[in-house]
């Protein structure tokens, strides 16, 4: 219905409720989850925003399991969706720095929060888990 709604937990933000059975309409936050937790994505994102301004190589050095092709594609998609910025410096040899934007940058609360909650609750998950394949080995 519409103006019926709730708010989000320790939020101001006023959620609409929704009974659309497209699920993009359904979840509004789908899109986001989308860009921003496809794999690699956050990786990248979290060091460069600790470590500011990186070429290939030094994203690379740290993020030492991600392929070339895969920090590539990424670094374009995060760029693409202007999360990240490249400035590409015409010299000999040619190299090109990489920088989260203010965009980007404006992710560092959802992080934050998410780093909260995984410190207080991935113990649980782990728990949750142990429980479950305990069940499920001694149904077979």
């Amino acid at each position: 219905m519409p103006g019926h709604g709730r708010y989000l937990e320790d939020s101001n933000d006023f959620v609409t409720s929704v009974t659309s059975t497209d699920p993009l309409q359904a979840c509004p936050i789908a899109p986001v989850v989308d860009i921003v937790f496809s794999r690699w994505t956050t990786p990248i994102l979290w060091t460069l925003h600790e470590s500011g301004r990186l070429r290939f190589v030094e994203l690379e050095r740290r993020l030492p399991t991600i392929t070339p092709k895969v920090l590539t594609q990424r670094l374009r998609q995060l760029e693409r969706d202007g999360l990240i910025t490249r400035t590409y410096h015409a010299e000999v040899p040619p190299r090109a720095e990489y920088e989260i934007s203010d965009l980007g940058r404006s992710l560092a609360p959802v992080f934050a929060q998410l780093a909260t909650w995984a410190g207080g609750h991935l113990g649980e998950v782990d728990r949750a888990r142990a429980a479950y394949d305990a069940t499920k080995m001694q149904s077979m």
